[in-house]
């Protein structure tokens, strides 16, 4: 797969700057973003596979939060966000053409991850979307130690009447074929661009907020609004199709904030609930962003992340005397 050398916004509040990014191109042709922040003497590598509307960048804290406990960390821009190929002529638009198309992106940063030969053993997180992708990439074998989710996107947080009405807006536009329009009730511009910090559903921390629209204004190619329909109705599908399958064989751990309100919480207590070794934590008051939440609640959790990689890392065999 072909890799170049990439812009890092290494200018931006809360990014270290000695980061680097790549190019990489999938093997359907999408050229997807790949940015690593290394650790000197790294204990293992962090997979951060980012949820909708994200880029690298904003992971930018939580690099930095691991790296001091000897960990590297890389991050991704999906296809259709960040500064990876959008899909569609409007790039307001999150869109995507199968949900599976996110697995291409996923062998592309295997493949980078594996060339650059990064320390292992590899620890993968999914946040949200990248919750659902992630939990496929895990299925099918990613090569990672263990896996680890915040808020991840194992259902959607929607109404069985809005439900069925997506579903039957999704069916209709693939007759019609319009299923690049935005979905109904979303906006084009970016959540976090066009609401208040008081009432938001992503963090109660007002400096990740500031942040992220601090980012967003200082680079407006980095801002996504809705998702098409299209992308709407692939996700509802490959949330179904993914809790049809058992758990894989990782040892898993989930934090989930007490007031998510994005996606659906009762799917996450299920799967956990028959993960076997599966560790599901409530964060209280934690919303969606729980890793971008105030810094007392993302070090604790990043210390129950570490101590979890250190649990499924391989024993270090002993030393000859």
């Amino acid at each position: 797969m072909q890799q170049d050398a990439a812009p890092f916004l290494d200018d931006l509040t809360g990014v270290p700057t000695d980061g680097r990014a790549w190019w990489l191109t999938t093997s359907d042709g999408v050229r997807v973003r790949a940015g690593l922040w290394p650790a000197e003497a790294a204990r293992g590598t962090v997979l951060m596979f980012p949820g909708r509307t994200e880029y690298i960048e904003k992971y930018g804290p939580v690099a930095t939060a691991f790296r001091k406990k000897g960990f590297g960390f890389l991050a991704v821009d999906w296809r259709g966000q960040g500064l990876a190929d959008r899909l569609l002529p409007d790039r307001r638009v999150g869109h995507v053409v199968r949900f599976t198309d996110f697995q291409m992106d996923v062998a592309a940063v295997l493949d980078l991850a594996s060339r650059l030969d990064l320390p292992r053993p590899w620890h993968l997180i999914g946040h949200s979307m990248g919750g659902a992708i992630a939990l496929r990439a895990a299925m099918q074998g990613a090569p990672v130690q263990s896996c680890a989710f915040t808020g991840p996107m194992w259902g959607i947080r929607i109404a069985s009447a809005m439900r069925v009405a997506a579903q039957a807006v999704y069916q209709f536009s693939r007759v019609t074929r319009q299923g690049h329009r935005l979905s109904p009730s979303t906006k084009y511009e970016h959540y976090v661009l066009t609401d208040p910090f008081e009432g938001n559903m992503l963090t109660t921390d007002p400096a990740m907020w500031q942040m992220m629209g601090d980012h967003l204004r200082a680079y407006p190619e980095l801002a996504l609004g809705g998702p098409s329909i299209n992308w709407l109705g692939q996700a509802l599908g490959e949330t179904e199709a993914l809790f049809q399958r058992p758990s894989p064989d990782l040892p898993c751990l989930t934090f989930l904030g007490s007031a998510e309100a994005i996606v659906d919480v009762p799917r996450i207590h299920e799967r956990m609930g028959r993960w076997p070794g599966g560790r599901l934590e409530l964060v209280t008051g934690g919303q969606h962003e729980v890793l971008l939440e105030p810094p007392a609640i993302r070090d604790r959790i990043v210390d129950q992340l570490i101590a979890h990689f250190d649990a499924a890392a391989p024993p270090v065999p002993d030393r000859a005397i």
